[in-house]
């Protein structure tokens, strides 16, 4: 394995390791994740080149997952800022302990210090809450952090990180610019709610994960459930290949397939008839709509996966 030292801005990430695509696909394989050759590059390269990925996909394909293999993986912490409307620099990068600040100044009520003093002393770290982008830079080694669902934040919020992922710095109005003591491993990730901006997306390596192929798929299940029966295990992924042919509002993802899985497992069921379908449907049919819509087309995939029907 080749190591070097990399500079990026003054902050040096002595014996860094480089892995091989094929020690990258091991490296998550040991945790229980199924790659390919696309994954394994990307994170391979946002590895090497110590820049953010950015992976986009569907629901339930997998984005998330990556970031918790890696951080498991390098046995490093997984720092986890997941997004949604309205959320600001307080949530995101910091935010002052009022109360703690209140407190020593009534504590100094009676002092000699001056008012500069004091405020010297309540707008230091000491009295600084991190929250995960600062936190992700003042950690003393490289920390895995995930930005989940970028999309679902407002467009305005991702100008707060983007000094963050240029320079690694973060910018306080009351203390000045706060340096990375090291570079996080970035992973973002995006079920394309909403188009991210040029600026975010130039600073980032790409991924796109698909829906799995049915061969990959069938890997997955029986890696996370070794003793699933063989059968019931071709026959869920055969169905969840042609459940998301149809058109349907939220098409099930991995997550829904193992769930199936392992609740049909778990009752020692062996494989798939009408009757396990109809009654477990819920599992991985997430809307009423969409659930409706697959009860009426039941026959029709019955078929096409070898599922005996019911007679009469």
């Amino acid at each position: 394995m080749i190591r070097l030292t990399i500079e990026i801005g003054g902050l040096f990430l002595p014996n860094m390791p480089l892995r091989s695509l094929d020690q990258i696909r091991d490296l998550l394989s040991s945790q229980g994740y199924i790659s390919d050759d696309s994954i394994a590059m990307s994170v391979y390269l946002s590895m090497l080149l110590n820049k953010p990925l950015l992976i986009e996909g569907p629901a339930g394909v997998g984005k998330t997952e990556i970031a918790k293999v890696m951080a498991k993986a390098l046995d490093t912490n997984l720092i986890r800022l997941q997004c949604y409307e309205g959320l600001d620099a307080n949530q995101a990068i910091y935010e002052w302990n009022y109360q703690r600040q209140l407190l020593y100044l009534k504590m100094q009520e009676q002092s000699d210090l001056s008012i500069a003093e004091k405020e010297v002393t309540i707008f230091s770290q000491d009295y600084l809450m991190q929250r995960p982008l600062l936190q992700s830079i003042m950690a003393k080694r490289s920390q895995v952090l995930l930005i989940d669902e970028i999309d679902r934040a407002d467009e305005e919020f991702e100008s707060f990180f983007l000094e963050l992922l240029s320079d690694w710095q973060i910018t306080i109005p009351e203390i000045g610019t706060l340096k990375a003591k090291s570079i996080p491993h970035v992973i973002i990730t995006s079920n394309r709610v909403r188009e991210l901006s040029e600026a975010l997306r130039r600073r980032c390596l790409y991924l796109w994960i698909d829906y799995p192929t049915f061969e990959k798929e069938l890997d997955i299940v029986q890696s996370k459930l070794p003793d699933i029966n063989k059968k019931l295990a071709t026959q869920i992924c055969g169905f969840m290949k042609e459940v998301r042919q149809m058109k349907l509002e939220k098409l099930p993802g991995i997550a829904e397939t193992l769930d199936w899985a392992m609740a049909l497992s778990s009752m020692h069921i062996d494989h798939l008839d009408q009757s396990v379908v109809e009654s477990t449907l819920g599992v991985i049919i997430k809307d009423w709509q969409d659930l409706r819509t697959a009860q009426l087309s039941l026959s029709e995939l019955f078929d096409k996966v070898g599922i005996i029907s019911k007679v009469g």
